[in-house]
């Protein structure tokens, strides 16, 4: 996914017009500042800005920047954790489809399975379908949080908050980050 330089900085605008807006300001405040030289009438003033000018424009553009990075760290962790809720979304609907497939007695399973698949790279690598291989992973979506392709999983026989996999199959899948979401969960409980 293509993503625009600005998506990740959405207050960058902002920052650049307050600053062009500082600019001009501080250009019209010397103008009316300046004194004219006695006997000069005709002749503009020396161009630039004071080293005043420069510190004052200095310490704004740094208040302003400063107020920025909050608000693009939450920016950043918005976009993961979107990306996380999309990669939990498309292994489960894969996991989802092989359970359906099976079900439908469209390939054969092993006992004890009960319909569902018996590891990830299952979904990815497909199962023959009379002569027809059904594949219900493109690939196995990297963990945004944890930037690998490894998930934790549970079986149908696991707990629900399980941690460790029996093995038998793969019902569920979750991160194994230890962080906190914005809204004071785990990852690994969604």
């Amino acid at each position: 996914m293509k993503r625009e330089s600005n998506e990740l900085w959405p207050h960058t605008n902002q920052i650049v017009e307050c600053t062009l807006v500082l600019f001009l300001l501080l250009g019209q405040l010397r103008k009316l500042t300046q004194k004219r030289p006695a006997g000069r009438a005709g002749r503009c003033p020396e161009h630039g800005f004071t080293l005043l000018e420069l510190i004052v424009t200095t310490a704004i553009l740094s208040i302003l920047v400063g107020a920025a990075f909050p608000l693009v760290r939450i920016t950043i962790y918005r976009e993961r954790e979107h990306e996380l809720r999309e990669a939990l979304w498309m292994i489960r609907d894969g996991i989802d489809r092989y359970k359906d497939a099976a079900d439908r007695g469209g390939f054969q399973i092993k006992v004890g399975s009960e319909g569902y698949p018996p590891d990830l790279e299952t979904l990815v690598n497909g199962v023959d379908s009379g002569g027809k291989k059904l594949k219900f992973l493109r690939r196995i979506p990297v963990d945004p949080m944890t930037k690998k392709a490894e998930w934790g999983m549970r079986s149908v026989q696991d707990d629900k908050d399980s941690e460790s996999w029996g093995g038998q199959n793969v019902f569920d899948v979750y991160s194994k980050s230890d962080q906190t979401a914005l809204d004071g969960t785990k990852y690994k409980d969604w």
